[in-house]
């Protein structure tokens, strides 16, 4: 068995296997005629739960044929210029060269004496971002797993730094007032359409989700801050505290902006700490002719970015950003056997400092080659065609009598639904019609689209992430969408007569 391991004396075991993995992904890359087979849940999982994992293979070879037919033939790829369905980007191929780089050493990014080069690497990435960002010389930041654990780990950053806040400010006033009583009366703001795991990250800071407060949007499915502005002043009045203000910088249905600039005011006459979730939105800091979108996320006390969502990163490959580093202290525990206070004295930069991550994966080593191979603008530049793209699909789904859009996208994202040209239908029947088109062309294959609900009625959604999509594929998903909403509601009128 020693003869699996990782060593010097298996290094030419070691280059023929990966090798081989290679060839077989690479050949599925270049004869993948769909995003996938449409193959059923029902259809797989016996075929999955009929291995032995008990009886090994013995060889790479054979595990490889195996895994062609429980993985690789019937994976989503989301490189086909078809795949517009959630904020999964193709990835470029440097950083794919950084990933079987990070895999194969292995350094985890908790401690210096595990990732000597590595804890500078990240670290360098973090003060480029910041940079990007504008958040000043006392930023700091770490990378994560994902917007969710970033939005979480920011929160939990802004929660203490709330109660720290409070309680000082009682004690000054004689009042002594303890952490427990103060929990309860927190309150996050963030608008109806941020991501969810703002609600799951208040529930897990032990505040309930009933602590975020949800701010509706505007018609241009913005926040709304004149809303946001009453519910803060009414927080107070309540003799509650304003804890955090959440903007998202491309919202995940919609790729809406809030209003940064005004956010960061109102955020700041509250004394409350202002996140940005740019897990979607991070891309325009790369972007040379969009960047300005972004004005304003410079006054944010922390920052969410996905670079495996806008800089074609592959999972995982996320940071979180904060204006002043000593805000991080609130995730700090030493502990004797891995980072003892005496390292911080001397110097000795260990990441698990800053991180609610004790073993992490070098994902920043991904960020770092596509940035020497490509650059920031070339990175920039693709981003910019995906967002053309959609400015382009909302012109033609604008233009088709068959479909009403929602709003026109500020960043690559199309929210629309089939709606028939013969006149109206039930509302619970359209509905059920774009359900079935969603469901149908998923089992076809053929292309997969998003779906969600706006206003209570139900929607289709095109992610444009992929600069190989052209408007001839978005037309032709759309007349595969219409086709099957109209066989479903022909269907659905003839039963009913």
């Amino acid at each position: 068995m020693r003869s699996h391991l990782l060593n010097e004396t298996t290094a030419d075991l070691y280059r023929r296997s990966v090798t081989e993995g290679v060839d077989r992904v690479a050949a599925k890359l270049a004869t993948t005629e769909r995003p996938h087979t449409g193959i059923s849940v029902d259809e797989l999982a016996p075929v999955i739960a009929s291995i032995d994992l008990d009886a090994p293979l013995g060889d790479a070879a054979a595990a490889l044929d195996e895994l062609e037919d429980v993985y690789l033939r019937d994976a989503v790829y989301f490189h086909h210029p078809r795949y517009l369905g959630h904020l999964n980007c193709p990835v470029v191929i440097p950083a794919v060269v950084g990933e079987a780089v990070l895999s194969a050493v292995n350094s985890s990014l908790d401690t210096w004496d595990q990732s000597i080069g590595g804890t500078l690497i990240e670290r360098r990435l973090i003060e480029w971002t910041a940079r990007r960002i504008g958040l000043g010389e006392g930023a700091d930041g770490i990378f994560t797993s994902g917007g969710s654990q970033s939005n979480f780990h920011a929160l939990l950053l802004a929660r203490d730094e709330a109660c720290r806040i409070v309680m000082k400010r009682a004690l000054d006033g004689g009042t002594t007032l303890s952490k427990a009583e103060l929990l309860p009366k927190l309150r996050i703001f963030t608008s109806e359409a941020s991501h969810f795991s703002v609600q799951k990250s208040a529930a897990m800071l032990g505040l309930g989700y009933e602590a975020v407060i949800s701010v509706p949007v505007d018609r241009h499915r913005r926040m709304d801050t004149s809303v946001l502005a009453l519910e803060l002043e009414n927080c107070a009045a309540e003799g509650l505290f304003p804890m955090a203000v959440v903007a998202t910088a491309g919202t995940t249905d919609f790729g809406s902006i809030d209003p940064l600039p005004e956010i960061a005011r109102l955020a700041g006459e509250h004394s409350a700490w202002m996140h940005v979730d740019a897990a979607y939105g991070c891309g325009l800091l790369v972007s040379p002719t969009r960047r300005h979108l972004l004005d304003g996320i410079e006054h944010a006390d922390s920052v969410t970015v996905d670079y495996h969502k806008s800089f074609f990163q592959p999972v995982s490959s996320s940071a979180m950003l904060v204006r002043d580093r000593d805000t991080l202290k609130h995730a700090t525990y030493h502990a004797d056997y891995l980072n003892p206070r005496r390292m911080a004295e001397e110097r000795i930069p260990n990441q698990v400092d800053k991180s609610i991550q004790t073993t992490r994966r070098f994902d920043a080593l991904k960020l770092w080659m596509t940035l020497r191979v490509m650059g920031a603008d070339g990175l920039g530049s693709l981003f910019d065609e995906v967002i053309d793209l959609a400015a382009a699909g909302y012109e033609l789904i604008a233009a088709d009598p068959r479909f009403e859009v929602v709003v026109r996208p500020q960043i690559s994202t199309l929210v629309f639904r089939y709606v028939p040209t013969d006149g109206p239908r039930r509302a619970d029947l359209l509905d059920e019609a774009q359900l079935h088109a969603r469901k149908a062309l998923f089992a076809s294959g053929e292309a997969v689209v998003a779906g969600t609900r706006v206003d209570g009625a139900q929607y289709l959604k095109f992610t444009l992430l992929n600069p190989q999509t052209t408007t001839a594929d978005i037309s032709a998903v759309l007349d595969l969408l219409a086709a099957h909403a109209e066989q479903f509601l022909g269907e659905s009128l003839a039963v009913h007569r």
